[in-house]
């Protein structure tokens, strides 16, 4: 039974039976990520006190400028997991391949790796809005023993067995899922615990936002300019209300609270779309669905698209059921 305010950890201890393939290493591995994110949540409320705002000076493997921030976050995340030795890979949308983890104590043994977009929205990192991290669990499916290899990160997006996402927000929450719901937890930063603030999140099967940068509307496909016009029409329950933070972490955990729909389709300058397939769509779909909501890429389901590249590209919608299914049909008719 959910208990509102349990802590991060007694909430993974209660659960761990739930858990796929429980064996207490995904339980280990949630806190270690849990740790991460602690670190990396200092560092962003210094922002502005101490040098770690603008560009890093590098680019990364998409050819994006990267940020100070999004340099720490990456190198974080990545050296938590190593030195907890509780991951056997991760491939990070920082990094230009993935990283295999093996050493003294970790003869490839352990079972999963770690998928990450380590700091989302960083672009808003100089103008303190909110900004967060992605991350994606898979059990290896090469042999125990063995280095990983390409495969083990190229699955679908229905083999995850753990998605979530930490919100740097006017407060700090990780959102995560195993297959069994989704559950929210609010970072008490005076006592350093997370508290289940959100137990059971669920998408509202209608709301009355949409997201999307309009600004780019002369790019997109026939059937994403139609939508729009239709969710700006004057009906008894519209026009919807535009919400767009650039931030796709923060712009989906407000619709997922307040009902709406987030969009990132292809467009004459991306033909691919712009989001990451392994590192921000799969867990943002994985999480969605598991709080009653839908994502796909406009006319097929996210999760079932079968991975060639590790910085793969696909476009985006998810949100509301009923408002997804709705771009949908334009996207169909459309197309």
């Amino acid at each position: 039974m959910v208990k509102k305010n349990q802590t991060l950890g007694e909430f993974i201890i209660e659960n761990q039976q739930a858990f796929p393939y429980s064996s207490g290493e995904l339980s280990r591995l949630i806190r270690s990520l849990r740790l991460a994110a602690k670190v990396v949540n200092h560092e962003v409320n210094k922002a502005g006190l101490v040098d770690i705002l603008g560009l890093h000076g590098d680019t990364n493997i998409q050819g994006e400028d990267q940020q100070k921030l999004d340099v720490y976050a990456n190198e974080t995340f990545i050296q938590t997991l190593i030195n907890r030795e509780i991951v056997c890979g991760i491939a990070s949308e920082e990094n230009d391949d993935f990283i295999t983890i093996s050493g003294k104590n970790n003869d490839n043994k352990n079972k999963y790796v770690v998928l990450m977009d380590p700091l989302d929205g960083s672009s808003n990192i100089d103008v303190n809005v909110s900004v967060g991290t992605i991350f994606s669990i898979y059990r290896r499916v090469t042999p125990i023993g063995t280095p990983v290899t390409k495969e083990d990160f190229l699955q679908p997006g229905n083999q995850q067995v753990a998605a979530g996402y930490i919100i740097y927000g006017t407060s700090t929450m990780l959102v995560y899922t195993t297959g069994c719901g989704v559950n929210g937890f609010t970072l008490n930063p005076a006592l350093g615990s997370w508290y289940l603030s959100h137990p059971d999140m669920k998408f509202p099967e209608n709301g009355s936002i949409y997201s999307m940068n309009e600004g780019n509307y002369v790019h997109f496909p026939e059937g994403v300019k139609k939508y729009i016009k239709y969710c700006q029409e004057e009906k008894e329950d519209r026009p919807y209300t535009s919400r767009y933070i650039g931030s796709m972490v923060s712009d989906i955990h407000r619709n997922m609270i307040k009902g709406g729909i987030f969009i990132y389709p292809k467009s004459s300058k991306a033909n691919n779309g712009k989001l990451r397939l392994l590192y921000e769509c799969n867990p943002m779909a994985f999480i969605v669905e598991q709080a009653g909501g839908k994502a796909t890429d406009g006319f097929n389901r996210i999760m079932d698209i079968q991975p060639k590249e590790l910085h793969e590209r696909a476009p985006f919608f998810c949100g509301s059921k009923n408002m997804v299914n709705k771009a949908e049909e334009f996207m169909r008719k459309y197309s």
